[in-house]
């Protein structure tokens, strides 16, 4: 089968195209013929070897993703799904292959009426996406600050926050063409935060502030945005496109009468006993026409270079996707 690979870190430039064996599925697990694969950011960082979450893997290495296609083999262990069945799932390495394995607790059953690049956006980001809403403890008519409001995940939830009951829908993103996205999306507000100032630009939109903060940026925005919390206000932490993830310094008086808390896949896979509820609820939000995922691209396989090219340089508008 053909993956792309990188036998050193570095620049999207060290992507390969390799032909290995496929990959058998061992207990647990099932193979998955993709029809589809979405990209992450956190390739970028696997690929340029600054992956936070662990240590580097060995080389070569291949970034993870979230595939979409047809179960092609069972391994032991797995009931409840058949060879066939057309599924969506996060794949946590290895994804940019014509076959991947998939965690059996991890599927997502896909519609057939559903696009398969549209498809990817069922496992990762909208998971993602309906859990960091979640875990904000949204109450209906409060007001919703989303960053990176253009992503794969922050573009869902703009539109999930406002499905979920949110009053005001204040997005931010760099540049007046991810504004006006996030402005067809639904947001009533939306600001660049690259701008001097922007976290003022906001209190004034809002009459004060805002109660829940959806942050994947990290660094100074999320000091500004604690600043901007009402009382009792909460702030999601779960991504760090601006650094690493080390908060910055706050002192106890800025987490006065304040939430904070930080979410990821990992936070997920040991909190949450439900994906079949998760998947159940995020399948309804987009075949009810509630959330609309985007795609910017549709990229071969062999393309994967340009697909982080186009991420690293943020000009995405939603999710692009490698068709094997």
């Amino acid at each position: 089968m053909r993956i792309v690979r990188y036998h050193q870190f570095g620049t999207p430039e060290v992507f390969q195209v390799d032909e290995i064996d496929k990959p058998e599925p061992g207990p647990g697990q099932v193979r998955v013929r993709a029809e589809a694969i979405g990209v992450n950011f956190a390739g970028i960082q696997e690929r340029a070897g600054e992956f936070y979450y662990e240590d580097a893997r060995p080389l070569p290495g291949c970034p993870g993703g979230d595939a979409v296609g047809f179960i092609d083999a069972l391994g032991p262990g797995v009931t409840g799904f058949e060879v066939g069945e057309r599924v969506a799932s996060i794949i946590f390495q290895d994804a940019f292959a014509e076959y991947s394995l998939a965690r059996a607790k991890d599927l997502v059953r896909v519609p057939a009426e559903l696009d398969a690049a549209e498809a990817t956006m069922l496992s990762s980001p909208a998971q993602v996406g309906l859990e960091v809403i979640q875990a904000s403890f949204l109450k209906e008519g409060e007001t919703v600050l989303v960053h990176a409001a253009a992503g794969a995940i922050g573009h869902l939830a703009v539109q999930m926050a406002r499905a979920l009951g949110a009053r005001q829908v204040v997005a931010t993103a760099k540049g007046e063409r991810k504004l006006a996205f996030a402005r067809e999306l639904g947001a009533d507000v939306a600001v660049d935060y690259s701008l001097e100032g922007w976290e003022d630009e906001i209190r004034e939109a809002t009459g004060g502030g805002v109660d829940v903060v959806l942050d994947s940026v990290g660094a100074d925005v999320t000091h500004k945005s604690l600043a901007l919390l009402k009382p009792f206000g909460r702030l999601v932490f779960y991504g760090s496109a601006g650094g690493g993830l080390d908060l910055p310094k706050v002192s106890l008086e800025d987490l006065a009468g304040k939430y904070l808390t930080h979410f990821s896949m990992g936070v997920m896979d040991r909190t949450v006993d439900n994906y079949d509820g998760i998947a159940a609820q995020v399948c309804s939000l987009l075949l009810g026409g509630s959330v609309r995922p985007v795609v910017h691209a549709r990229l071969p396989l062999e393309e994967a270079a340009e697909a982080h090219r186009i991420m690293e340089a943020r000009a995405q508008l939603g999710r692009i996707v490698l068709i094997p």
